[in-house]
């Protein structure tokens, strides 16, 4: 079990003083200190919360774990995740580590390995190069380390765009990427496609992956992907690249573990460059909620696994400025905050901004904009016991 302790891992920059009926303030505000960046937020069941941030040099540095018992007022001592020094990377922003929690709220852990690992490189036989892997690791069962860290990718090459992780309570561990099919001699965005791995055993072991979807959409290349599961249930978002122009998002929804999608396009977008964007899940009660960007600007919608498709699209905060990387949290009176960096861009930092949305998706008087967010990084959001949000950036 950790000690939990006053540490100085997390320092708090702001505080709302907007309140609601009940005199709880909503919305708190906490900087990663330390130089880290990229946090990864997820609350277990117990209301235990879970971090996971970047430190280091962007290109090649480390990810490390820390969990706290009341909203991030204190810290556990953090771990380090990755095994081999380095092995990380923050660049692009969207590459970095991606957090799950699976059977006892045990943490797993995915990124994009850097250009110094050295463990397991996929070489493209096409172009004779070596490429980035797909790395996993998770919490040991006493809790006091992280597993050596394993490379998951075993027919696919090229990886560039981040990654997804997903776990559930009885020992299914998700993990997905984009790449290309060494077993064959395409190469192209067009031809690009997303691929899973599942494991039954809470990640001791995973299968060889899959393509995700045989619809030929493409990947946006520098985009990030996420995944998103519930029972048997196991949901997606990425963005397409078809024709180089049609970078779309799509959503793909699997009723049998992950071994079969269905999938739509949920919103179009026509661009012909890689706008390195990301999406986001949360569950409002028995619906799923879905966050990404098109045309710098965030959008918040219902995702339909029936059909599958999109409900009651909204633009939470429509305005000129630059939006990227949405997150999205949901209380436990049915609101919801969206949180983005604004004004950010290729080793550009900018503001991290929020919108709470009420139990019909539509816009409260509680919002802001607030200076901070470093290069490379971006917010991550999750919900308080007392009905509240923390937002770490």
């Amino acid at each position: 079990m950790h000690i939990m302790r006053p540490l100085l891992l997390i320092a708090l920059a702001a505080a709302l003083t907007c309140t609601n009926a009940t005199g709880i303030e909503l919305v708190t505000l906490n900087r990663v200190s330390g130089g880290g960046i990229q946090p990864q937020a997820v609350v277990d069941g117990s209301g235990r919360l879970h971090l996971l941030y970047f430190s280091g040099d962007p290109a090649a540095g480390d990810l490390f774990y820390v969990a706290s018992g009341d909203d991030g007022a204190t810290f556990t001592s953090p771990l380090r995740v990755n095994s081999e020094a380095g092995s990380a990377i923050a660049t692009g922003t969207i590459r970095g580590g991606q957090l799950a929690l699976g059977r006892n709220g045990r943490p797993h852990v995915a990124w994009n390995g850097s250009a110094r690992a050295s463990q397991n490189s996929p070489v493209d036989p096409v172009s004779g190069r070596s490429g980035a892997q797909m790395f996993y690791t998770r919490l040991n069962a006493t809790r006091t380390a992280f597993e050596a860290q394993r490379g998951l990718m075993q027919r696919t090459v090229n990886l560039d765009g981040g990654g997804a992780i997903a776990a559930d309570a009885s020992g299914h561990v998700y993990v997905a990427w984009h790449g290309d099919d060494a077993e064959t001699r395409n190469r192209s965005e067009s031809s690009r496609a997303v691929w899973i791995t599942r494991s039954t055993d809470e990640g001791r072991t995973f299968t060889r992956e899959n393509a995700a979807w045989k619809e030929p959409t493409g990947v946006c290349g520098c985009c990030a992907l996420d995944l998103f599961v519930d029972g048997p249930s196991v949901s997606m978002m990425y963005r397409a690249a078809t024709a180089g122009v049609d970078r779309d998002i799509y959503f793909l929804t699997s009723s049998d573990r992950g071994q079969t999608f269905r999938g739509a396009r949920i919103h179009p977008w026509k661009i012909n460059a890689c706008p390195m964007t990301s999406t986001s899940f949360a569950r409002a009660g028995t619906r799923l909620l879905g966050a990404w960007e098109t045309e710098a600007k965030i959008f918040v919608g219902e995702l339909d696994s029936a059909t599958p498709g999109a409900l009651n699209v909204r633009e939470p905060a429509p305005s000129a400025a630059l939006k990227k990387h949405p997150r999205l949290a949901v209380n436990a009176r049915g609101e919801s905050l969206v949180v983005w960096a604004e004004g950010t861009g290729w080793a550009r930092g900018g503001s991290v901004a929020w919108q709470l949305l009420d139990q019909k998706g539509e816009r409260t008087t509680v919002s802001g904009l607030l200076p901070g967010v470093p290069k490379w990084s971006f917010a991550a959001v999750v919900p308080r016991r007392d009905g509240g949000f923390v937002v770490f950036y």
